[in-house]
């Protein structure tokens, strides 16, 4: 092999060593940020929730509070 072939040959090997590293640590990254998007999709669920019980609960009081005082008044 002359030497131009071999310098292209490990020019070549070393792009491809690099490239390979890169895509492993592309990887990684994507792998934690896939974890991190399914513990925010827990995390919104879990407010969805909680934000349906403050407003039966809101709601709950609202129609004591109404129940209690009479019918109000809306000025508008």
């Amino acid at each position: 092999m002359s030497d131009d072939t071999v310098n292209l040959i490990l020019a070549l090997a070393t792009e491809n060593a690099e490239l390979r590293a890169q895509l492993a640590e592309a990887q990684d990254l994507l792998v934690e940020t896939a974890v991190d998007a399914g513990e925010l999709h827990a995390r919104v669920e879990e407010l969805q929730a909680e934000l349906v019980e403050a407003r039966a609960e809101r709601d709950a009081w609202r129609i004591e509070a109404g129940q209690r005082s009479g019918p109000m008044l809306r000025s508008g």
